[in-house]
């Protein structure tokens, strides 16, 4: 089965103490190259979400964005240092009393003090264990989007080398029609020469003619990569790389065929050969 780079999943799970969201894309990529955004109070947590994903995905760009709002009720509650409360007002009162009409001094101050307020720190663990569990859900989301993509590439690549295979057909049926009609050409030239020809130097001549305009191997590759893909189609591991190889192979062997061809319609087929081998190419990109 093959999976294309090329998805979107989106998974939220609400709690008690709020909300996490996981939402993880992925485009086309010669390599696996994986990119976070996360909370600050999460960023601990890039390791372990690489190694998640490293084992569900080979190849692509990905990037992760981990959204968390906590609820009302998981506010953290504030503390305050009595002590150095305390000391501030002591310190203050002696101030105070050294100044001439000396102004009230507003609690609102004295808890924007440094070191007055405390958050109590949050217990992290809980949320951390979700947010690993919310990922693995999120993967297996996109690992179904990416599945169900390279089906549908898969079927147009099926389809695509089957035309193929019809038009490496079409070409050898007029083979021999090709060939018989080269032979008249040079013959009905030759004819028209007043001049007495060697008629053994004739076939020599049509012999390496022939030879020269041959497309026998062309089309026994194209007919050997067509197979090739059909395997490839079927195999369980990441075939994208195998995959490009063989457009290439493809491509190769159609301009072969259309360089050699002394025939309009068999230029016509080469051609429309190409054309079926860019359409797989294009897909092919986005195959894992």
């Amino acid at each position: 089965m093959i999976h294309s780079m090329t998805a979107f999943a989106r998974r939220g799970r609400r709690t008690d103490w709020g909300e996490l969201v996981w939402e993880i894309r992925t485009v086309n990529h010669r390599y696996l190259e994986m990119g976070f955004r996360l909370p600050e109070d999460l960023r601990s947590l890039e390791t372990a979400c690489r190694k998640a994903i490293s084992t569900r995905l080979r190849r692509g760009k990905v990037d992760c964005a981990l959204k968390i709002n906590f609820s009302d009720a998981a506010a953290s509650d504030i503390q305050v240092n009595e002590s150095l409360v305390d000391s501030l007002l002591e310190r203050g009162g002696e101030v105070a009393a050294r100044m001439k009409n000396p102004g009230q001094v507003s609690p609102l101050a004295v808890l924007r003090w440094p070191g007055v307020v405390a958050e109590t720190e949050r217990d992290l663990g809980p949320v951390e264990k979700a947010a690993l569990a919310l990922l693995d859900e999120t993967l297996a989301a996109l690992s179904e989007g990416r599945a169900n993509e390279g089906a549908r590439i898969r079927d147009m690549l099926l389809a695509r080398c089957e035309a193929v295979s019809g038009h490496v057909v079409a070409v050898r049926e007029r083979l021999p029609e090709v060939r018989e009609r080269i032979r008249e050409k040079v013959t009905a030239k030759l004819n028209e020469l007043t001049a007495e020809f060697d008629r053994d130097r004739l076939e020599q001549e049509l012999v390496m003619l022939a030879q020269k305009m041959d497309v026998d191997e062309e089309l026994d590759r194209l007919e050997s990569h067509i197979t090739e893909t059909r395997k490839v189609l079927d195999r369980k591991d990441a075939v994208g790389r195998r995959l490009d190889f063989l457009m290439q192979e493809f491509n190769r062997e159609a301009n072969t065929l259309a360089s050699k061809s002394n025939d309009a319609e068999t230029t016509r087929i080469a051609v429309d050969i190409k054309v079926l081998v860019e359409q797989m190419r294009e897909q092919v990109q986005n195959v894992e």
